[in-house]
């Protein structure tokens, strides 16, 4: 009897007996990793094992058979292996995803009657209790078992009954219980009870989307000139640098010409001098839109060489997607239905009181006149960039804009290109953060710049790492944006940039920098956490060999993170045991075991702290008095650790932090 899947029947307490009947007798329930009952699917990277879980069981006190099935969705083959039997009803098993794109699984169980019939033979037998009814059971499985299978099957289970009966008692429980038999008769088991889970997505990205390092500027700004407005061919002197501080993504602000009518001048003033630059972020103006370039950058071909160029250097470049507009954009007077105007004429602009953004519109993604048409020009400006190579975007403020737009637009891209990564910059609320990974955003801005104290790092590193967070949701630790300027680093000095530098790179597989944070940039607008003369609406020009940069230290962490599998996810990560408040410890392992991390840091940035921690010797398998081996990453010094609690002291004049391969 094949029940039906149990999505195909909604749960009613009065249901008739020719319902009831059709009900599966085998339970399949709380699979993981899925999410909100598979209506979105979970993330994985190419290369990736996902491990699978489930409850499965039935009445009674008969064996299941339970195995993990998997496929490309565009795949007509499905694969599958046995799940592992883990006692209390759990089953676990994985399957490794090969190609990017959208894969499904699904867990199939039944009744395995020979299985059933073989441990209750085996317990008879070491018993001592009579067994022929049993065996001639058992060869009656066999024989049933032949007659249902056909070709070269069928001759070995006919050749299998043949052998059985001609064996003494003990022999033919010795081949019964053979590992041979049991693979035989599960070949031509006829599933009884077949029940099936329903088919759960997941989204395969290439690796770039879990693990990277982002570095953000202004190519406006790479000069040495305030006066003079930096470009494309200038950004060219930069990427040397870039790249050996060990970034591979590097981020532009929007690169669209600047609308000019309420544009803003230094320091966010409401009013700008005819020099002023503007901000990036009031895209548009007689020149064009989205799909234009800012002249004073450079060129479309200019782009072209420097993307080219960019990936000489082992960099991609990743542009913003800012879905809002100058008052000068051409969509203004090309398509005002798909704006909001005031009754007076007027249009109505972005507005966040107190704050006031006069040089900003927004538009209307659901009046009449921008469905459909507003929808696919936004996919066609993003799929545009992606033919001239732009392969990442970071989006503005996703979360101010209908999930369903980006539900569509991510996967409507990602279908022709598979490769495209976007990452959400939403600091918003947890749902809302935790919805826009759902859809489709590969990873997203955190509350990790907020997160100071031992017990805040160590709660939201955990969060993370758990349900629904770990299957939707990649965190991208920036340590500042041109909008952030952290508090923490207001007056914490160099040892404060270096402990969020090694907080955020050991912390999770993804974490960005904006220029100026490897020349310990902090100076604020008083009592807020903005920075003073902010990149945002003029141009900064900087000397990136300034003395007390960490660009040093930068790049050792970055070469640590390649180098050690263990970091390449935020996944993984375990809090351990250091009794100072002031020192956050905790390890990350690969999953095949080989890779042992852990990182120690100083939270304070002005005094040296000290304190007992334990080595986990426990998650090595060995006793609390073994001997281990660590290594600095930083300095590559050795040692070797004797027993499970250690002494350590930080100085943060020194380095406020220690990062440590422990191995046997």
């Amino acid at each position: 009897m094949t029940a039906a899947k149990p999505d195909e029947l909604s749960y009613n307490p009065h249901i008739p007996l020719s319902q009831a009947l059709l009900l599966p007798r085998i339970v399949i329930e709380g699979t993981m990793p899925i999410l909100e009952g598979g209506q979105f699917a979970v993330k994985a990277v190419v290369g990736q094992d996902v491990e699978v879980t489930s409850n499965v069981f039935a009445d009674g006190h008969d064996k299941l058979a339970v195995r993990l099935r998997w496929r490309g969705e565009g795949d007509a083959v499905w694969r599958s292996e046995v799940m592992a039997d883990l006692g209390n009803n759990a089953w676990q098993g994985r399957f490794r995803v090969p190609a990017q794109g959208r894969h499904v699984f699904c867990i199939e169980a039944w009744i395995d009657h020979f299985a059933s019939y073989c441990y209750e033979l085996d317990k008879k037998h070491v018993a001592n209790i009579p067994v022929s009814l049993e065996l001639q059971e058992g060869r009656l499985h066999v024989q049933q078992a032949a007659e249902r299978a056909e070709g070269p099957l069928k001759a070995q289970l006919t050749a299998l009954h043949q052998q059985l009966s001609g064996l003494l008692e003990t022999e033919q429980v010795a081949l019964f219980l053979h590992p041979d038999s049991a693979e035989l008769m599960g070949q031509a088991d006829h599933r009884a009870y077949l029940s099936l889970s329903p088919e759960y997505p997941v989204d395969v990205e290439r690796e770039l989307a879990q693990f990277a390092s982002w570095y953000e500027l202004f190519p406006r700004s790479i000069t040495d000139d305030p006066a003079r407005h930096g470009t494309f061919n200038d950004v060219h002197a930069r990427l040397p640098m870039i790249q050996d501080m060990g970034f591979d993504v590097l981020y532009f602000p929007p690169i669209h010409p600047i609308g000019r009518r309420y544009r803003k001048g230094p320091n966010n003033a409401l009013t700008a001098g005819p020099d002023d630059p503007g901000s990036p972020y009031a895209i548009g103006s007689e020149e064009g839109g989205h799909e234009a370039i800012h002249s004073q950058l450079g060129s479309r071909e200019d782009f072209r060489r420097l993307v080219a160029a960019a990936a000489d250097h082992g960099l991609e470049i990743a542009l913003d997607f800012a879905i809002q507009c100058s008052q000068d954009h051409p969509w203004l007077q090309q398509h005002p239905g798909w704006f909001n105007w005031r009754p007076d004429g007027t249009i109505k602009y972005a507005e966040n009181p107190p704050k006031k953004y006069q040089d900003i519109v927004n538009v209307d993604f659901y009046s009449s006149e921008a469905i459909p048409s507003l929808w696919l020009e936004l996919r066609d400006i993003v799929v545009g960039w992606v033919e001239e190579g732009v392969k990442i975007f970071r989006v503005d403020n996703p979360h101010t804009k209908p999930l369903p737009f980006w539900q569509w637009l991510i996967a409507d891209v990602r279908a022709l290109y598979p490769e495209v990564i976007f990452l959400a910059e939403a600091f918003t609320t947890p749902a809302m953060m935790a919805r826009l990974g759902k859809v489709g955003y590969s990873q997203s801005y955190t509350y990790f710049t907020w997160r100071n104290t031992k017990q805040e790092l160590a709660s939201y590193f955990s969060e993370l790492n758990q349900s629904p967070w770990r299957e939707c949701y990649r965190p991208n630790f920036f340590v500042n944006t041109p909008d952030i300027n952290p508090g923490f680093l207001h007056e914490s000095g160099r040892a404060g940039f270096l402990i969020r530098a090694a907080l955020a790179t050991m912390g999770s597989g993804l974490w960005g920098m904006y220029s100026g944070f490897e020349l310990c940039e902090s100076a604020a607008v008083p009592g807020k956490e903005e920075y003073l003369d902010s990149e945002k609406y003029q141009i900064r020009v900087r000397d990136f060999n300034a003395p007390g940069n960490i660009i040093a230290e930068i790049a050792q962490l970055n070469r640590i993170r390649r180098q050690n599998p263990a970091l390449h996810s935020h996944l993984g990560l375990q809090l351990y045991n250091a009794w100072n408040d002031n020192i956050l410890y905790f390890g990350k392992r690969s999953a095949d075991g080989s890779n042992f991390i852990l990182v120690a840091v100083s939270l304070d940035p002005f005094n040296a702290q000290e304190a007992h921690f334990e080595l986990p010797l426990w998650e090595l398998g060995l006793a609390d008095d073994a001997v281990t081996q660590g290594e600095d990453l930083m300095n590559g010094h050795r040692w070797s650790w004797y027993g499970k609690t250690q002494w350590m002291r930080i100085e943060p004049w020194h380095q406020p932090f220690g990062i440590w391969r422990i191995s046997l």
